[in-house]
């Protein structure tokens, strides 16, 4: 038995798996430009400054498919694979706290710098600290990690949705002028280090004292369910658990039309934001996860989803290159088209970058074993040098 810790190898990966990274990366990146290019997502004011019919149904149209559906998604994937290294790493008999704590430390720093230097809306600073709690669930039992994760949603939601019900006439449609105004200027005006100041106001604003209760009720619910469903096995073998799969599939296909879609047939009030995020993200979350896998149970659907994979076997490395080409693009020490692209120039500008990608991925991947900031992350996890560049040229 080999007892050396290593990454998982090629042949061992699951296709449908690095698809829903990939996936999960396009998801992202469409919620993420509309925040990176204007200050609407923090400060408010996104229907009062972009007016067009077609602007109002490109928002309805993210916030339904999209928001709060991707980086859950995503949490889904981060939970599901810490849980599949960790049994990995025992079935080698290699202590995994270790190497899991160095991950995790590591993924820490590369957030740290993401966050800012180049984008305050960064996740992966998030995931890499309240990753450290999963150290107290990874021996839990799947049932046990079911309670939890219902049990902090539950705690998230039903409380907090009543509260904005009560107070709903006291916040719906507040707009902060003066700091939109302020960083309009800094991000499209100002010099290098003003932006560096106006990305350190904005991740301070989203990150407030009373915000991390929420982020932290919002992420690891999915970490958990991340890990539930890897103990289950259900993503390892869909053929066997097909039935299983189906039931969930269709159930949540069903509260995610109905939270994520639903408010819009009441006007969409915001009081009820909470529980479409967080109920209806969660449930969108993991039926494209569940989608993706049925997807490639069939010959025609694995070819139209496989593309998908190369951006998921580099993910890290596609979301930081998001973040530098939409600085590039967005703020002042480039084009400096900070708060002049409306809705519908946004997604075009995401099918543009993400279609590049892929082919890049692609090419890429054809002559290397991984993305360049995945070979690093691994070299440091495993302290050993990971081999790089491909002996023979994969074909695709």
């Amino acid at each position: 038995m080999n007892t050396s810790a290593a990454p998982i190898r090629e042949s061992e990966r699951l296709s449908w798996i690095d698809a829903a990274r990939g996936l999960a990366i396009l998801g992202i990146f469409m919620v993420n430009v509309p925040a990176f290019n204007a200050p609407y997502f923090l400060y408010g004011g996104e229907s009062e400054y972009w007016t067009s019919s077609v602007s109002h149904t490109v928002q309805s149209i993210i916030d339904i498919f999209f928001q709060a559906s991707f980086y859950t998604l995503f949490s889904f994937m981060f939970g599901f694979g810490m849980q599949m290294m960790k049994d990995r790493l025992e079935e080698k008999q290699v202590a995994y706290r270790p190497v899991i704590f160095r991950r995790l430390l590591i993924l820490i720093g590369f957030g740290l710098v993401h966050a800012f230097l180049i984008w305050h809306g960064d996740i992966l600073l998030s995931y890499g600290t309240l990753g450290l709690l999963l150290f107290v669930f990874f021996n839990a039992s799947p049932r046990t990690l079911l309670l939890w994760s219902y049990a902090m949603l539950a705690l998230l939601v039903l409380p907090l949705t009543l509260l904005l019900f009560t107070i709903r006439g006291q916040f719906e449609g507040m707009v902060d002028h003066a700091a939109i105004q302020q960083a309009v200027g800094n991000y499209s005006e100002g010099h290098l280090l003003a932006i560096w100041q106006q990305n350190l106001t904005d991740w301070l604003y989203a990150h407030q004292v009373g915000n991390l209760p929420f982020l932290a009720l919002s992420l690891l619910p999915m970490f958990l369910l991340g890990m539930y469903v890897c103990k289950k096995h259900w993503l390892h073998d869909p053929d066997t658990h097909r039935r299983s799969i189906i039931k969930v599939w269709v159930v949540t296909g069903v509260l995610f039309l109905s939270f994520k879609a639903g408010p819009y047939m009441f006007g969409n009030p915001e009081w009820l934001g909470l529980a479409q995020d967080n109920i209806g993200g969660t449930a969108s979350a993991i039926f494209y996860v569940l989608s993706i896998t049925l997807l490639f149970r069939t010959k025609i659907g694995s070819k139209i989803a496989y593309p998908l994979t190369w951006i998921g076997r580099m993910s890290l490395s596609n979301y930081i290159f998001q973040s530098i080409i939409s600085f590039f693009v967005f703020y002042s020490v480039g084009l400096g088209l900070y708060g002049k692209v409306t809705p519908l120039w946004s997604v075009i500008f995401v099918i543009v970058v993400f279609s590049i990608q892929i082919l890049a991925s692609k090419l890429w991947l054809h002559h290397f074993k991984y993305g360049p900031l995945e070979w690093l992350w691994r070299s440091l996890t495993y302290n050993k040098k990971q081999p790089f560049r491909r002996k023979t040229k994969d074909v695709f």
